[in-house]
């Protein structure tokens, strides 16, 4: 770097010394001709030795901060793809911002002292995508990036469809022997929601928040960003109506509400958007949510549609003022879809916390193909919902299960009273959506990781019920835009216990290899060591199903290029 900064130092010596001695003289314009047409101004006189200095002296800033010395006269940046890179030294790495949240993996419960799990449901896919960006190019996910609901809810498993619109939800369930724990027990559970026809689908008052900060300037940003609004355009109608607000250094409306069909004007306002300028995130959010308020139609799906990195850095950039802000707008009724984009940068945490906060779902999109999938093939389910603030609780017997551990669904814990309590906030389903969620459980007799208590032995109920119960299954749900709750039970039996992993369904065999393959990527610490991505591989390929886009065969080979890929050391893990 010292002989850099000499180099550097001296050259821009020379061409100071060299503009000092090569001033051209002012000449005076020629007159124009007499009757005819008038010259063009003269050309503004050329710089004074002064400012020809100070030029050189920006100049040679510029390749003191590291930029190359033809790059710097070219106004060319590094990492521009600029022949010129490397003629003073390399070029410095690009530095990784990425942010997630920092959380550990759930831990095992003892059912004799915490018989009852509870928590929110969640369908966002982001992390799938995320972890296969990595993947992709030979990298392994940071952990935090991994959320192991997401990997799941990423799929469809034809779980059986609830027979009436009335019943927004139809529960599957099923236990077998788990494939990473000796002596152990998967219990999957699958929850259905209804799917509107999409003739009957409710019109949209959709904005669609567009970051244009300089930050979305890369192939896999705004561009891409605008490739998928052109798919999401593809499924509008007349009856709909689309907002286009955009926000970079600052906020504006591009687009005022328009119908659906006029596609060509909805196009014309997306083909002119360029990406430069800082990101007032918040500012831009305002705007989308006054724009949706402004059109706000009770007969219509309200939502604003936010596609960004989320690197928000003037303005409102604090994570707790936007959870705040979208958690007070989620009163107004108008539904939130998060779609991320990019690397390098990537703002996850933020992502999560705008979905999870302000009524809301979120995915990452990576390639064409995934915007695709959320706003063509499953739109219905990205947009429109069926039910609101989603709960499940199980409550396991103490006489069949001595230990339970969720897996997934980190984010999403809820008090055991919170269940009950409809203002406690939860998770939307949209129409023809499923949730899937994953126990390992610990049978009576098993193998325990809780030392056995010597004052305690009284603390299971006295009444617990030893009928072949093994726990017994709520849901609490709401109608889109209701106040009040409504609830579904079911106990949870032998009868839907399978001797085998073999024996079990498509849908739990290939679910549990999600799971396994989740929990191998964060690295958790209750995996048999004998389990591996060969055994997810060999799981997934036999449980591929009727798998029409071929997402499934994906994952095997997302799952193979896991097993070659190298882990992030833990001080190089993003925060």
């Amino acid at each position: 770097m010292r002989v850099k900064s000499v180099c550097a130092s001296a050259f821009a010596l020379i061409l100071l010394l060299s503009a000092c001695s090569s001033a051209p003289p002012v000449t005076a314009p020629p007159a124009s001709p007499p009757g005819g047409t008038p010259l063009p101004p003269p050309p503004p006189p050329p710089p004074s030795v002064e400012a020809k200095s100070q030029d050189i002296l920006v100049t040679g800033a510029k390749i003191l901060e590291g930029q190359s010395i033809i790059g710097a006269f070219l106004g060319v940046r590094h990492g521009s793809g600029a022949i010129f890179g490397n003629i003073i030294g390399p070029r410095p790495p690009i530095q990784d911002t990425e942010r997630y949240r920092d959380v550990a993996p759930n831990s095992v419960k003892a059912v004799a002292t915490e018989p009852v799990s509870t928590f929110s449901i969640d369908v966002d896919t982001a992390s799938y995508g995320l972890v296969r960006s990595y993947l992709q190019k030979g990298a392994a996910p940071p952990r935090d990036g991994v959320r192991i609901e997401e990997l799941l809810n990423y799929f469809d498993y034809d779980y059986p469809l609830p027979s009436s619109r009335e019943d927004a939800f139809r529960p599957f369930i099923a236990m077998a022997p788990s494939p990473w724990g000796e002596g152990k027990t998967l219990l999957h559970i699958g929850l259905q929601g209804f799917a509107e026809p999409p003739r009957e689908r409710a019109p949209l008052n959709l904005v669609l928040l567009l970051d244009v900060s300089g930050s979305m300037d890369a192939a896999n940003k705004l561009p891409l960003v605008k490739q998928s609004v052109q798919v999401l355009t593809e499924q509008l109608t007349a009856r709909d109506r689309v907002s286009i607000a955009v926000y970079a250094g600052a906020a504006g409306t591009v687009l005022e509400p328009t119908p659906g069909n006029e596609k060509a004007k909805i196009l014309a306002a997306l083909d002119g958007l360029k990406a430069g300028g800082s990101t007032a995130g918040g500012e831009g959010l305002a705007l989308a949510y006054s724009l949706a308020e402004r059109n706000f139609d009770r007969a219509s799906v309200n939502r604003v549609l936010i596609a960004t990195d989320g690197d928000f850095n003037v303005g409102v950039t604090s994570d707790q003022r936007l959870e705040d802000f979208v958690a007070g707008k989620r009163e107004t009724g108008i539904y939130l879809t998060v779609l991320g984009y990019g690397r390098g940068n990537y703002n996850d945490a933020l992502m999560q916390t705008l979905a999870q906060k302000g009524n809301g779902n979120a995915a990452y999109i990576d390639t064409l193909a995934e915007a695709r999938k959320v706003l063509h093939d499953e739109i219905q389910a990205s947009l429109f919902p069926i039910a609101d603030d989603v709960k499940i609780q199980v409550e396991f017997n103490p006489e069949q299960v001595a230990e339970y551990r969720l897996i997934g669904y980190e984010t999403r814990a809820l008090a055991r009273e919170d269940f009950a309590n409809d203002r406690v906030d939860a998770g939307e389903v949209g129409s023809g959506a499923s949730v899937t969620a994953i126990y390992e459980l610990t049978p009576i007799g098993g193998k325990t990781l809780f030392e056995p208590l010597r004052y305690q032995n009284g603390a299971r109920p006295a009444d617990a019920v030893n009928n072949g119960e093994i726990a017994f299954l709520r849901v609490r749900y709401k109608a889109p835009g209701g106040s009040a709750s409504r609830i579904y039970e079911r106990p949870i039996t032998a009868k839907d216990s399978f001797a085998s992993l073999a024996a079990a369904p498509e849908a739990t065999r290939f679910a549990a290899a999600v799971a396994g393959y989740g929990q191998l990527l964060r690295g958790d610490p209750y995996l048999d060591k004998g389990f591996g991505y060969a055994k997810v591989i060999d799981l997934a390929n036999g449980a591929k199903g009727n798998d029409a886009f071929g997402w499934r065969a994906e994952f095997v080979q997302l799952a193979r290029a896991a097993g070659a890929a190298k882990p992030l050391p833990a001080e190089d893990q993003p925060g």
